[in-house]
């Protein structure tokens, strides 16, 4: 399992199947596993939510989850040798590149008191990476390795169905804003999100 989890982090929707670990396995078969990992503070798992709304805890399906590093130097390390230099002089990460960044804020987000819970709906026309909370509110938090479209970040944020969400927060290559719709901030700054929306 913990040689698969690089695997399903380089896929498009990043879901943890243990169907696919091998041939016949069963969930009931690995869950200790996970556990396991979990517990000793190897992996952070990030479910995905029923629905856009609150509350989060209550909220989720345990079923259908991604597991994350919860050091990013695992991930580089469980990938091949020349990866570390890869990394360092930023080339041949090609789409992977999206998988290290949401490692990163992933556990980021968890150092600063977070469950971890993303979003993908049936028809997959909306997926978000985290969601987080503030006293009053939903936050999704987008994560980008490049700057690009924020369309599904729009989508949550527009629907009156998500009565919930109020505005949210896209994390990038970018210097900290406010559009009307959401904040941007570098990744660097993650491990202060929780501090700032307490004093905001």
């Amino acid at each position: 399992m913990y040689r698969r989890i690089p695997v399903f982090l380089g896929n498009e929707n990043k879901k943890f199947q243990i169907s696919k670990i091998e041939h016949g396995a069963r969930s009931r078969e690995y869950i200790g596993t996970i556990d396991w990992l979990k517990d000793s503070g190897i992996i952070n798992i990030c479910y995905c939510l029923e629905q856009p709304e609150l509350p989060l805890g209550g909220n989720f399906n345990p079923n259908n989850y991604r597991i994350y590093f919860s050091d990013t130097g695992l991930l580089i390390g469980s990938l091949d040798e020349e990866a570390q230099d890869d990394l360092r002089n930023n080339k041949n990460f090609n789409t992977y590149k999206g998988a290290i960044y949401e490692n990163i804020v992933a556990d980021t987000l968890v150092k600063e008191g977070y469950n971890l819970y993303f979003y993908k709906n049936e028809k997959g026309t909306i997926e978000m990476d985290f969601f987080i909370r503030d006293k009053d509110s939903l936050i999704p938090v987008e994560v980008k390795a490049i700057d690009g479209a924020t369309i599904s970040l729009n989508n949550l944020i527009d629907n009156k169905m998500y009565k919930d969400i109020k505005y949210g927060i896209k994390l990038g290559y970018k210097n900290i804003g406010f559009n009307g719709k959401f904040y941007t901030f570098p990744y660097f700054l993650t491990f202060l999100l929780k501090r700032y929306l307490k004093e905001k």
